[in-house]
């Protein structure tokens, strides 16, 4: 059965729901679905990421959020910074529409949604990169999505990764430093580890 979040169509039976959530002291409205990641609230990891999240010091420039699910880091950032524009891309249609769904709900247009597997179809360079990525999916699609980020930033931009010590943090540490030349660990909670590097200019 196909009904992993990761997936491109979720094999599921449909359970729609709504609720709303505060996130950078906004309230949210989010629909949700069976076969989309964290579907009954937004997961702490989310919620870290998105509250570390900062724009000083970032060039001028659109922001990506990789693996997006049904929307919460990038409308959530959208919401935050209306001068920017922030692309999001999933590989679950499901996910995707429930994000453009959740975009109309909260009245959040300078965005882009579209479909991608990592950065398959990622042809822009972003000023910051942002992503919760999808652990079960295994470590080779995690490594990709950190691997494959540089090529992806302008000059100065940063890449943002949150992921839990247990499911790999202090790897994917050491694969940003070897990537981008350092790693910052930007906060530790609950066992969540943000991760930044910077793309340095030559």
């Amino acid at each position: 059965m196909n009904n992993h979040y990761y997936t491109q169509n979720p094999d599921v039976i449909h359970q729609e729901r709504t609720w709303n959530f505060e996130l950078r002291g906004h309230n949210f409205k989010f629909t949700t679905d069976n076969g989309v990641f964290s579907k009954q609230s937004v997961d702490y990891g989310s919620r870290v990421l998105i509250d570390s999240f900062d724009t000083a010091d970032l060039p001028a420039g659109k922001i990506l959020d990789l693996g997006c699910g049904y929307g919460p880091i990038g409308l959530s950032l959208a919401h935050a910074y209306p001068e920017r524009t922030v692309d999001m891309v999933d590989v679950n249609e499901l996910a995707l529409e429930l994000a453009r769904a959740n975009a109309t709900a909260n009245e959040i247009k300078n965005i882009s949604i579209n479909s991608s597997n990592a950065y398959e179809n990622v042809t822009d360079q972003y000023a910051s990169i942002v992503s919760n990525p999808p652990v079960r999916a295994g470590k080779s699609v995690v490594d990709d999505f950190i691997t494959e980020a540089k090529e992806h930033l302008i000059d100065d931009g940063t890449l943002w990764i949150v992921l839990q010590k247990k499911q790999g943090a202090p790897s994917a540490k050491k694969l940003m430093t070897s990537v981008f030349g350092h790693c910052e660990v930007v906060k530790r909670d609950k066992g969540y580890y943000i991760l930044k590097s910077v793309k340095v200019g030559d």
